[in-house]
């Protein structure tokens, strides 16, 4: 069998299938519409008072939508906000610390250098004390740095949302 044949013999199948699924499809309409009641074409007249429920639901619901749409809009907004402010604050305090840590890193190396140059115990042991006592200053004022950043971002992560909860309890 050519190729030719193949495509008439497929072509001829698909165009069979096709007018049985016409055929199909026109006798379930002809079904559907003789098994519906028929109408005589009489406009059923709704009641005023049935009308006018309909129409204050209606509005009752559009209303309860714009104010659940506002209220997630506005909580949309707030999240956001509330993310990039954490976001930026989280960025600072890790900047912070990584500075803190490259100059802890560099102390260490230095006092390392020093201590390998010096000549005796006492020498030592003095340049140790010393060096103690600087990294403990240096450490306590680092400590506070990154206590007042990390207060300043939960205070300012936490600002708008309790904000928001005030204004939510006070609409109440």
């Amino acid at each position: 069998m050519s190729i030719n044949e193949a495509q008439d013999s497929f072509t001829a199948a698909a165009n069979e299938a096709i007018e049985t699924t016409q055929a199909n499809f026109r006798k379930a309409t002809a079904a559907f519409e003789a098994a519906m009641p028929k109408f005589d074409g009489a406009p059923f007249e709704v009641p005023a008072v049935m009308r006018e429920m309909a129409e204050k639901s209606v509005q009752s619901a559009r209303e309860a939508y714009e104010k659940m749409k506002s209220s997630a809009e506005e909580t949309t907004d707030l999240i956001e906000d509330t993310y990039a402010t954490a976001t930026r604050g989280v960025a600072e305090y890790n900047t912070v610390a990584l500075e803190s840590l490259r100059t802890n890193v560099n102390a260490a190396f230095d006092y390392f250098g020093a201590l390998l140059a010096t000549r005796n115990v006492s020498e030592a042991v003095e340049l140790s004390t010393s060096h103690l006592r600087k990294q403990f200053d240096v450490l306590s004022a680092q400590a506070k740095e990154l206590s007042t950043i990390a207060q300043k971002v939960a205070t300012e992560t936490a600002e708008p949302l309790k904000a928001s909860v005030e204004k939510t309890i006070k609409k109440a």
